[in-house]
């Protein structure tokens, strides 16, 4: 597709093949929009021009501690300006970023860190205490920086790597020489059948997901996208680059707040707003206020909104919602927009990409019928090229030249998409994808516990919940409450069962693989104990 082509790519026609990455983006948009606000968040207050200089000088101090092109710096926080200031100056040093899940603990913790070989890790000093579990003789890390203040007698235990504050900006350096298809960051995204996979977004990738979904929710210069949600995400870097791209600001809140959203929606002046499935729900189960109508928001990116939620939500508050399909591994692939919505649907194809639904074998199935979403794109590096140091994961995912996304799906004979369901042994809970492998290994190391199976089932919020299968060893105890209390501290504290039940014995194939889908299929029964209305609350 040829940027031309396609009404509303505007900004990709000021950007050359070649100039489609990080420095040239922070640098043309910094001599074009100046001191224009480009990012807000926690106190920082950043212009374009800001944003170019910030670059530069993080990219000067990595390369003061011996960072070089093509390691890899891994930062552990919330929504802090840290987290993106660390990865601007790796995008303009040739450096890799790795933004964790700041929810990420032992197992998985350990896992990305080791697999992405990263030699920084900069951590908020709120999450320290997540370290205490880590093998870090097993690990390429050889600093550590602190964002925020901690004592320095709680880090005495880490004798033999350096451990400081995180320093000052350094000296602005040059740019980088990088391409399009070069590394920008790693980010992370739960195994559905095992390990997280780190997955490898080049610098065009974001460059297009700034393009497509700017065109879907009609970006334009002067506006403020508004986002609840975690910059260690797609969803929230992806909005920063709309902004970036579209002469736009971002403001981004610490975390979602289902009192707080509307106010700060009207304190900001935001104009778009970004939601994920579960918020929605959320939001209405609340009393209307009158800051439900007294914000500027025209539009939301909300995928996964239940359509019986659409119709209601904008009639009370007035904001237009747009689903889409896109993953950490694609781009917007399939969009609704304003002018064309189908309820129930995630919107149609967007020009520059191609979709199959197809059945085990990549065979396309015919329209109305359920298989797997296959896609690619036209324009090169507008996907991820992979998984980092997952050289058959990658062929798996990318097989026949097609990136596949495990996802079921359903077109209809006007093209609209509908989603099904996950093919694979995925869970997805409050915009968290959440690996049933990494929280059964967990489970699997209490003393007591023979077998675990964990798999989604439906809450009463239009999305998963997790449920965990345990069978116990011979003339063992536990306690339901006792389990979840062993996983807090060693996982996502959103990966924490919420339904637990002992059982016999799991159904298995003949093979011996557990026949999840039975399990699934059965759901909630008489004996499933629910950590909710037992009143086990979570520490986070």
């Amino acid at each position: 597709m040829a940027a031309t082509q396609t009404p509303g790519l505007a900004p990709v026609a000021e950007f050359s093949p070649q100039r489609r990455t990080v420095p040239e983006i922070l640098t043309q948009q910094a001599e074009r929009f100046g001191d224009r606000p480009l990012f807000v968040c926690g106190g920082a207050r950043w212009s374009y021009r800001d944003a170019r200089s910030i670059a530069a000088r993080n990219a000067g101090l990595l390369a003061s501690v011996g960072v070089e092109r093509g390691d890899r710096v891994a930062i552990l926080c919330g929504n802090r300006p840290e987290l993106l200031r660390l990865m601007l100056g790796c995008g303009w040093g040739g450096i890799v970023s790795v933004p964790l899940n700041a929810a990420a603990r032992g197992f998985q913790l350990q896992h990305m860190l080791a697999n992405s070989g990263a030699k920084i890790l900069a951590v908020d000093a709120e999450m320290v205490a997540a370290l205490d579990a880590l093998e870090f003789d097993k690990l390429a890390i050889e600093r550590i920086w602190i964002i925020g203040e901690l004592p320095v007698s709680a880090l005495a235990s880490f004798t033999h790597i350096v451990v400081e504050p995180l320093p000052e900006a350094g000296m602005e350096v040059p740019p980088a020489a990088v391409g399009p298809g070069d590394l920008f960051t790693i980010l992370y995204t739960s195994g559905t059948t095992g390990l997280s996979k780190g997955v490898c977004c080049p610098h065009a990738q974001f460059f297009w997901w700034a393009a497509y979904t700017g065109w879907q929710l009609g970006v334009r210069a002067g506006d403020v996208l508004h986002t609840p949600l975690p910059l260690f995400h797609t969803n929230a870097l992806n909005c920063f680059f709309q902004a970036l791209l579209h002469g736009a600001t971002q403001v981004v809140e610490t975390k979602f707040s289902v009192s707080g959203f509307w106010p700060a929606l009207v304190q900001s002046g935001a104009t778009v707003t970004y939601l994920l499935g579960a918020m929605v729900p959320m939001l209405l189960s609340q009393a209307p206020t009158a800051a439900e109508r007294a914000h500027k928001v025209r539009v939301a990116l909300a995928p996964g909104v239940p359509a019986n939620y659409q119709a209601e939500f904008t009639e009370r508050t007035g904001v237009v919602l747009l689903d889409g399909f896109g993953s950490t591994e694609s781009n917007l692939i399939i969009a609704s927009y304003e002018h064309d919505r189908k309820p129930g649907t995630m919107g149609t194809l967007v020009p520059g990409f191609d979709a199959r639904i197809v059945d085990a074998d990549d065979n396309e199935v015919p329209d109305g019928e359920a298989g797997e979403l296959i896609v690619r794109a036209d324009q090169p590096f507008a996907i991820a090229t992979g998984y980092f140091a997952m050289p058959e994961k990658t062929i798996e995912a990318w097989r026949n030249l097609w990136l596949h996304t495990g996802d079921r799906v359903i077109r209809d004979a006007d093209g609209y998409y509908r989603f099904v369901d996950r093919m694979k042994d995925a869970i997805r809970r409050r915009g968290e994808n959440i690996s049933s492998f990494e929280v059964e290994q967990v489970l699997i190391r209490h003393p007591a516990v023979a077998l675990a199976a964990v798999f989604p089932v439906s809450s009463e919020l239009a999305e998963d919940e997790v449920m965990a299968a345990i069978v116990l060893k011979d003339g063992a105890q536990a306690s339901e409450e006792e389990l979840v209390r062993f996983c807090e501290g060693k996982m996502s504290y959103f990966a924490v069962p919420r339904f637990v039940e002992m059982v016999q014995s799991l159904p298995r194939t003949e093979n011996g693989k557990v026949q999840k889908f039975k399990l699934r299929d059965r759901g909630l029964g008489a004996q499933t104990w629910d950590r909710e209305k037992a009143g086990v609350k979570l520490k986070r």
